[in-house]
């Protein structure tokens, strides 16, 4: 994190996290079973950002290391050459070996295309998307050809010069064996071994949801069908949906997943993050089955407009796709995750929430516990980040800073931006933020590309489309996919290319109303002086932090002290969300814990100074 935050004085806390997952929201549009699914699916991934292809060279050196069989080796993991159970029959270190000529297997490795390149006739963005791309042996991709992939008859192998068969590692090319899962083709087919046709399955399946729109003008390919729905061939089909089955996710795909998603072109394959949606879509069932009931919904957090919502998911005979969120009895919104900021509530009222969890059926299980929250009243205090400097310079300097005064420290990776891109009312793909912001600092994003000077202040690089503005594209400030800072206007004209626009000190909260005349100041291009810092005044709640607390944590003996200037109302829950203890005490003064179990429990403090929840730990 880059801290140089005044607040009239200085904090030097230095705290970095990094993060990655499932980016909140991604799935959301995802609702429905069968080819509808793939549909869905194919809108949330398609438009990826294109690196072209001599970019993957540089993506499979530094993310396609073997870090999982041979930890440490630093050379290249080949699913054509990795032996996973003993010693590899040779390895590749990462560009030195890289080539596209060769002899015998071990020579080198290139980059092989899952899915042939002949098939798509390497047009792009195909040839060069990530997802389908694999360093390999040159001399086992070249064995492989544009063969399908299949279930290998080991009595009717191929015999090449060159190469044994089976591969040091044990792939094999031969006959399909045209009986079982694999019946209905006797072609010439390529298998991998075990260990990765779960990883093949996946990315055939990504395959063909990405190019929806065009893969049924690709039937010449022996494994498709010329449909735009189903798309394989049914005994590939088959050959694929029982090695996904037998090969699950492994840690190397969710980690390329997310390789790729965060620092490549910026959209995921679906299979891997979920890989029941290959059963949801080409062997939907008739399901009446309800999932159970979300459980232990907490509401935390509240501020004058939002309350934080977190649950236990439900669980179903297939999948929990949505979660149906009631404010006070009322379907207000849905998610597909198990948790979400609620915002836009009255300030200084108490708000009650229930969940239902529901299937791709819609099936609706029984309601989760019911939880309530009190939002804060109007004060002069923030309870949440803000976009506090917008930097567009000449040619890509390129710039945004987010501040922090909350009072705590925060986990950015429930936070997004993403522009508005040319102001025409929609929003492109979303960066995710990264690392623990405290309290009193702001964290940086620069563009790759931007000057020297700025890269060098920044957190967090970045140079895909939500760091792509030029003046007339908003820029969003997301919490859990919910805006709530904006600056620019949605939807509309926009003219603030070639100048640095500064929050007003006297700005300290989010709004999702631009006003440039009320809460920014202008400078003139380049101008980075305060890029790094931000001052606000005194009184915002970073100064109130230990206004309150208790102590000690984890509390071995029967007492809980507390430090505070104010009288304290105390209540103390379990994690499932039953009310313990209640009750209210002057400042500084000690609480009875006598009756807990060992465990962890729920404090909620509240003054008037607000609201602050902490986990305690009974020991």
């Amino acid at each position: 994190m880059h801290m140089k935050l005044r607040l009239l004085f200085v904090f030097t806390l230095f705290f970095s996290f990094s993060f990655s997952q499932i980016p909140s929201g991604y799935y959301n549009t995802a609702t429905s079973t069968g080819y509808t699914l793939k549909t869905q699916l194919s809108n949330i991934i398609d438009d990826h950002n294109d690196q072209g292809y001599n970019a993957i060279d540089g993506f499979m050196s530094s993310y396609d290391l073997d870090n999982y069989y041979e930890t440490g080796s630093n050379t290249i993991l080949d699913v054509y050459s990795e032996n996973p159970s003993s010693s590899d029959p040779y390895n590749f270190t990462p560009g030195v070996d890289e080539c596209g000529n060769y002899s015998n297997e071990g020579d080198c490795y290139n980059k092989e295309h899952v899915i042939p390149q002949s098939v798509f006739s390497s047009n792009t963005p195909m040839q060069s998307d990530a997802h389908q791309l694999l360093p390999t042996d040159g001399r086992v991709n070249g064995f492989r050809g544009n063969f399908p992939f299949g279930r290998v008859n080991d009595n009717n192998l191929v015999s090449q010069s060159g190469i044994s068969n089976p591969t040091q590692n044990g792939s094999k090319l031969g006959a399909n064996l045209n009986s079982g899962y694999s019946s209905g083709y006797s072609g010439t087919v390529f298998e991998p071994i075990n260990e990765f046709k779960g990883d093949i399955a996946r990315i055939y399946f990504y395959f063909i949801t990405r190019y929806e729109n065009q893969v049924g003008n690709w039937s010449s390919f022996a494994m498709f069908d010329g449909s735009s729905d189903q798309v394989l061939q049914t005994t590939f089909l088959s050959i694929l949906i029982e090695w996904h089955l037998s090969d699950p996710v492994s840690q190397k795909e969710i980690d390329r997943n997310n390789n790729i998603y965060y620092n490549h072109q910026n959209n995921r394959n679906p299979f891997v993050d979920h890989p029941e949606y290959v059963s949801m879509i080409w062997n939907p069932a008739t399901d009446t089955e309800a999932p159970t009931a979300a459980t232990n919904l907490i509401a935390s957090n509240p501020t004058m407009s939002s309350i934080d919502l977190s649950w236990t998911a439900g669980t179903d005979n297939i999948a929990v796709n949505t979660y149906d969120i009631y404010v006070d009895d009322t379907n207000t919104l849905s998610t597909s995750n198990t948790s979400i900021t609620v915002t836009g509530l009255a300030a200084n009222t108490e708000f009650c929430f229930t969940v239902f969890a529901k299937d791709a059926s819609q099936n609706t299980a029984p309601s989760s516990n019911e939880s309530c929250e009190i939002t804060e009243q109007g004060a002069s205090s923030t309870n949440e980040i803000f976009i506090s400097e917008y930097v567009e310079g000449s040619s890509n300097n390129k710039a945004l800073e987010i501040a922090n005064f909350t009072g705590n420290l925060i986990n950015l990776s429930g936070y997004t931006i993403a522009r508005d891109v040319n102001g025409n009312g929609t929003y492109g793909a979303a960066l995710q933020l990264t690392g623990m912001l405290a309290t009193g600092n702001v964290h940086v994003i620069s563009r790759g590309n931007a000057s020297a000077e700025t890269v060098a202040l920044a957190d967090q690089i970045s140079s895909g489309d939500a760091m792509s503005f030029n003046g007339d594209d908003p820029v969003g400030l997301f919490k859990n996919g919910v805006l709530i800072d904006i600056f620019g206007n949605f939807g509309g004209t926009n003219n603030f290319a070639n100048a640095t626009y500064r929050r007003k000190q006297t700005v300290i909260n989010p709004t999702t109303v631009f006003d440039l005349a009320g809460e920014w100041v202008t400078s003139t291009t380049n101008d980075i002086t305060d890029l790094g810092s931000h001052s606000a005044p005194l009184g915002s709640n970073d100064l109130q932090e230990n206004s309150f607390s208790f102590f000690p944590n984890p509390a071995r003996l029967n007492k809980l002290f507390f430090k505070s200037t104010r009288p304290l109302s105390i209540e103390v829950y379990s994690l499932t969300g039953r009310l313990i203890l209640n009750t209210t005490i002057d400042s500084s003064k000690s609480l009875d814990i006598s009756s807990l179990n060992t465990g962890l429990f729920i404090i909620k403090m509240r003054s008037d100074y607000g609201t602050k929840i902490k986990k305690l730990i009974r020991e």
